[in-house]
């Protein structure tokens, strides 16, 4: 099925440059980022749960934003991302101190964060842009991603969950800032208490055992 044509300019509703970090207070949410950080998306289902558990890490994070990429549609509202007629994911962008937090316990948060079997779904979120993703920004980020997702499979075969991994490991492509509304939803008041996200229970901490 064709994709929407989407627009040339960004959303009239997107966070405007300047804009700073509801919990991160004072960060930046657009680039450019320090020389120390690095960058991934993390699609998980819904990205107002999974970019409020990266956020709200203890170390390490510089800061957030959710948006979508993944797809063909430049430019998508968040309604023609739920049509699933421009192909992106939701998802959080994490931007992080690698001297503070390394890549591996990011993606150990990811895999276990979510259930990364269900293909397009997300607890009660169906469609693509609930799918479980990696958009990585180095070499080293997919290797590391590739081992991990091997190992998370394991764990959960350990768990007698035979379901494959559907999690989808490709290039950082382009990223289109999600509107205002949703950048850390949780951090907002009255805001909270969502969450799509469906952990399988299996943990990293078993490879210790």
């Amino acid at each position: 099925e064709q994709c929407l044509p989407g627009r040339k300019d960004a959303l009239e509703d997107a966070p405007p440059e300047s804009a700073t970090h509801l919990w991160l207070q004072g960060r930046p949410l657009y680039p450019p980022f320090p020389d120390d950080t690095e960058t991934v998306s993390f699609g998980m289902g819904c990205f107002w749960c999974s970019e409020n558990l990266f956020m709200r890490l203890e170390k390490g994070i510089y800061s957030t934003s959710v948006g979508y990429t993944g797809g063909v549609t430049p430019n998508p509202t968040y309604e023609e991302v739920c049509s699933g007629k421009t192909n992106h994911a939701e998802v959080v962008r994490v931007v992080y101190k690698p001297e503070e937090v390394s890549f591996e316990d990011l993606l150990h948060r990811f895999w276990e964060g979510h259930d990364p079997t269900t293909q397009n779904r997300q607890g009660n979120d169906f469609g693509t842009p609930y799918r479980s993703a990696i958009y990585y920004s180095t070499e080293e980020q997919r290797a590391t991603a590739e081992r991990t997702r091997a190992q998370f499979q394991e764990l959960l075969r350990a768990r007698g969950v035979d379901a494959p991994i559907a999690t989808e490991i490709l290039p950082a492509g382009e990223y289109f800032y999600a509107e205002g509304y949703h950048q850390q939803y949780d951090a907002r008041p009255g805001n909270g208490g969502y969450c799509g996200l469906r952990p399988t229970g299996a943990s990293f901490e078993d490879l210790k055992a």
